[in-house]
C-alpha cells in the first residue's frame, strides 16, 4: 500500500432570501434584499425551532444535532456540514474547495464520528497508483494464490485530498467506485460499504503541477462546496480553543460523540425520497438548467444529470427544513453548490473577471418563479 494512504478513523448554498453575516462578529446582519445575486448571501441551517416537523421525527432531529457535535471541533463551517449531510442523504459525492488550513480534514473526521461512520484519507500525489486507492491483487506465498487487498476506498467517507494533484489515470480509478459503488478486480466486482461518498478537496489558488478534473468527472460530484476563511470572531474562537489545549487529533477529548448512525441515515433517505415535488417546481428546475445553456457567459451549460441532482438535493433540504414538499426557494438554495461545477465560462468572460456564481445568480434572478 502506498505510504500516502493514511487511516483516519460550503455547502455554501446561497440564496437571496437568507440572512447575511457580519464578517467581524459572525452575527446575523440585516436582511439582504431579494434582488442581490445569491452569491452574496449565505444560507442558514434550519434549526429545530424553525423546522416544525423536526421535533417529531427522530431521524431529522438526530441529523440536526450533528451540526452541534461537529461544531465542538470545527468553527464556522456550518454550511459545509449541511452540504455533507445532504450528500449523504442523496448518496452523492462532494468536491470541497478551500485554501489549506480551513479544517477540511478535521470537518470530515468530526462528521464521521458524529454519524458513527468510518472514514479514510488519501493524499493524492503524482506518483499515486490506481491500486493504492481501490486495492490490488497480492500474491500469497503460503497459499500460492493471489488475494485481493482492499484499498482505502472501502470506507463510508473517503477523503480524497488534493485530487487534482494526481494524474488522470488515478483520478479515473475513482469513477467506478463513485458511480457503481463497487470495485472490480480480476473479473470480480466487490461492493463498497453503505453509505459511501467521496469528499474530494482542491486548493483554489495553487494550480502549478496539477491535473484539472475533466468535465465528465466533475459532473459525477453532486455538490461543489467552498470553505471560506473564517470571520474574525470565528478565528478568535479557533485560537482560543487551541490556547486552552484543543487537540484536533483527539476528537473524543473535544466532546464529539455519535448522535446519529447508518440507521437514521437509511430512515432519512426513505423519507427524503417521499418528499413531494409539484409539476410547477419540476418545470422551474428544468427552466433554470436550460437557462445555463443559453447564458452568453457560459460555453458549457448544465446537463440533464445536473437537473436531477438539483431535484434530489432540493428534496433533502426541504426534508431537513421540516417539510414534505419542495418550494422554489429550496431550489434556489441548492442551485449554486449543485450547478457551479457543471458549467464552464467562456475565455472572454474569464478575462473580464466574471465569476460563475455571479452568472448563476443572475440566472436565478431572471427565471420566472412559479407561484
Amino acid at each position: 500500500m502506498n505510504d500516502n494512504v493514511q487511516q483516519n478513523t460550503q455547502w455554501d448554498g446561497y440564496t437571496g432570501m437568507a440572512p447575511s453575516y457580519d464578517t467581524a462578529s459572525g452575527a446575523p446582519a440585516a436582511q439582504a434584499p431579494a434582488n442581490i445575486p445569491p452569491a452574496k448571501t449565505a444560507a442558514s441551517w434550519p434549526s429545530p425551532d424553525r423546522a416544525p416537523g423536526a421535533v417529531g421525527d427522530p431521524a431529522r432531529r438526530a441529523l440536526l444535532d450533528v451540526r452541534h457535535e461537529v461544531g465542538k471541533a470545527v468553527v464556522g463551517q456550518d454550511s459545509t456540514v449541511t452540504g455533507m449531510l445532504i450528500a449523504l442523504l442523496c448518496s452523492g459525492h462532494v468536491l470541497l474547495e478551500g485554501v489549506p488550513g480551513v479544517a477540511k480534514t478535521l470537518l470530515v473526521r468530526a462528521l464521521s464520528q458524529a454519524l458513527s461512520l468510518d472514514t479514510k484519507r488519501v493524499q493524492f500525489t503524482p506518483d499515486l497508483m490506481p491500486g493504492d486507492v481501490t486495492g490490488s491483487l497480492v500474491y500469497d506465498s503460503h497459499s500460492s494464490e493471489f488475494t485481493f487487498r482492499e484499498g482505502p476506498v472501502f470506507t463510508n467517507i473517503l477523503l480524497a485530498d488534493e485530487i487534482n494533484r494526481t494524474p488522470p489515470k488515478t483520478q479515473a480509478s475513482l469513477l467506478e467506485a463513485m458511480e457503481e459503488r463497487q470495485v472490480s478486480a480480476d473479473g470480480v466486482s466487490r461492493p463498497l460499504p453503505v453509505p459511501f461518498i467521496v469528499a474530494a478537496t482542491q486548493n483554489p489558488v495553487e494550480y502549478e503541477g496539477t491535473y484539472p478534473l475533466p468535465e465528465a468527472q466533475l459532473d459525477r460530484f453532486l455538490l461543489k462546496l467552498t470553505m471560506p476563511l473564517p470571520a474574525r470572531g470565528e478565528e478568535i474562537e479557533v485560537v482560543r480553543r487551541h490556547a486552552e489545549g484543543f487537540d484536533p487529533r483527539n476528537l473524543a477529548a473535544a466532546g464529539v460523540g455519535a448522535v446519529a448512525g447508518s440507521g437514521e441515515l437509511e430512515s432519512a433517505r426513505a423519507k427524503v425520497a417521499a418528499v413531494r415535488v409539484a409539476p410547477e417546481v419540476l418545470a422551474y428546475i428544468v427552466d433554470v438548467v436550460r437557462a445555463t445553456r443559453a447564458a452568453p457567459s457560459f460555453q458549457l451549460g448544465v446537463s440533464p444529470r445536473g437537473a436531477t441532482a438539483l431535484l434530489t438535493t432540493s428534496r433533502a433540504w426541504a426534508w431537513l427544513s421540516g417539510r414534505d414538499f419542495v418550494t422554489p426557494d429550496d431550489v434556489k438554495a441548492l442551485a449554486l453548490p449543485c450547478l457551479r461545477h457543471r458549467v464552464a465560462l467562456r475565455p472572454e468572460a474569464q478575462m473580464d473577471g466574471v465569476h460563475v456564481d455571479e452568472v448563476l445568480g443572475n440566472i436565478l434572478a431572471s427565471v420566472p418563479v412559479p407561484r
